[in-house]
């Protein structure tokens, strides 16, 4: 199992986990939920206390990996594995994103 926090305006809205069977799920954390002023990060993903499951990357994570050279330049230079999306989502969406998301692994305890 792998987590990432999940920035929004560099706030920590919640957590996107990969599972041992390639499965997805996010969750808000509670205190964003309880926050009215705090908006979901996407359209796809709203600020519900359930937690969402997927059984591949979620679609809007997936539109913020690289395509193309970009793609290949990365995976080659960071040694991953082109359909290693979580790997390639932590490693582009930390630092370099468009838009107010930002993706960073975890540190496990």
């Amino acid at each position: 199992m792998r987590k990432a926090k999940v920035l929004f305006k560099n706030e920590e809205a919640g957590v996107l986990t990969q599972y041992d069977d390639g499965s997805f799920s996010f969750r808000y954390h509670d205190d964003w939920i309880a926050n009215s002023a705090k908006q979901s990060i996407s359209l796809t993903l709203p600020k519900w206390e359930k937690e969402f499951y997927s059984g591949y990357l979620f679609s809007f994570f997936f539109n913020m990996l690289p395509e193309g050279s970009n793609k290949q330049v990365v995976c080659k230079l960071n040694r991953i594995d082109r359909e290693d999306h979580f790997s390639l989502l932590i490693t582009t969406a930390s630092h370099d994103s468009i838009g107010a998301v930002r993706v960073m692994k975890m540190d496990e305890a």
